[in-house]
């Protein structure tokens, strides 16, 4: 395999990625950081990072737009629940005890 053809598979799996994300808005972004340590908000992040690095702009309102599908306000409103106590504990758990970031 080129590194072309690697790039282009992972940008593919990406995409499918943000599209299963988008399917699976009952995904609360609160669960994906206790369950994984990401969040559809840090691969935006990720996306504005990875533009800067290749020289180009992206805001990270953008990339979460790219990744939500829709402005993340908009998402926010349609889709966020508040998250449980145990969800916030969970996380406040999770956060003091990740030494990597």
């Amino acid at each position: 395999m080129t590194e072309q053809e690697q790039i282009a598979i992972e940008a593919a799996a990406w995409r499918t990625l943000v599209g299963h994300l988008r399917k699976r808005s009952d995904v609360q972004n609160i669960d994906l950081m206790n369950l994984a340590g990401f969040c559809r908000n840090c691969m935006s992040r990720w996306m504005a990072n990875a533009a800067t690095d290749q020289g180009l702009e992206l805001s990270e309102p953008k990339a979460r737009e790219i990744i939500y599908g829709m402005t993340y306000d908009d998402w926010k409103a349609r889709h966020q629940t508040k998250a449980t106590p145990e969800q916030l504990a969970r996380y406040k758990q999770l956060s003091a005890d990740d030494t990597t970031d």
